[in-house]
């Protein structure tokens, strides 16, 4: 008899679920899997990270899903997606560590051009050299947009100072002579007060 804690599974009950692992083409799974597998070892022999950069980023694929995604492929050490400061919403950009260069190049080589939610996503593997120094700055922590009313209150309380009203001015004015002598060069006769 089965104890308490054990689920009984009937008929109506059994789900059936996908592997860890699929390959986007149902032929090449095998080969995949074993692909996969062989890389999998290869990391804990202590390979270095490989970077991919994800771009085309439909909406609605944000972190959570990204890092679910993704996991299928190897263990995902860092995420960061490209989002406005102002908005807090996503450039349209990610980049991806991976644990191993090797499972970030099939993935690069995989997901390449892949149509998700009617964008094709763009993949490139960013080797050691390329990759800047704070390219996963603030991967680790949420982000948290700004809140309207603590901008509303900056914007309100900004005193300009003289000096950047008289460069303002002066740059209104260079232009605003500027489009003058165009409309004279053509024939126009403008004549309007200073401002």
């Amino acid at each position: 008899m089965a104890s308490p804690r054990q689920k009984r599974v009937t008929k109506k009950s059994k789900e059936t679920s996908l592997p860890e692992t699929v390959a986007l083409d149902e032929h090449k799974q095998k080969s995949f899997e074993t692909k996969l597998k062989t890389i999998k070892k290869n990391s804990k022999d202590g390979t270095s990270p490989g970077v991919v950069y994800l771009g085309n980023i439909p909406h609605g694929f944000f972190e959570p899903q990204m890092k679910q995604f993704f996991r299928q492929f190897g263990t995902v050490q860092r995420l960061r997606l490209s989002r406005s400061k102002k908005s807090g919403k996503g450039k349209g950009y990610a980049f991806i560590e991976f644990q191993c260069d090797d499972v970030a190049k099939i993935v690069a080589e995989t997901m390449n051009n892949y149509l998700m939610f009617e964008r094709l996503l763009k993949c490139k593997y960013i080797p050691q050299e390329e990759q800047h120094p704070a390219l996963f700055k603030g991967s680790q922590r949420q982000f948290s947009k700004p809140k309207s009313h603590s901008i509303a209150i900056r914007r309100h309380n900004f005193k300009n100072p003289d000096k950047k009203l008289k460069s303002t001015a002066k740059r209104f004015l260079k232009g605003h002579q500027k489009r003058i002598a165009a409309l004279a060069e053509i024939g126009v006769e403008l004549k309007i007060k200073n401002v």
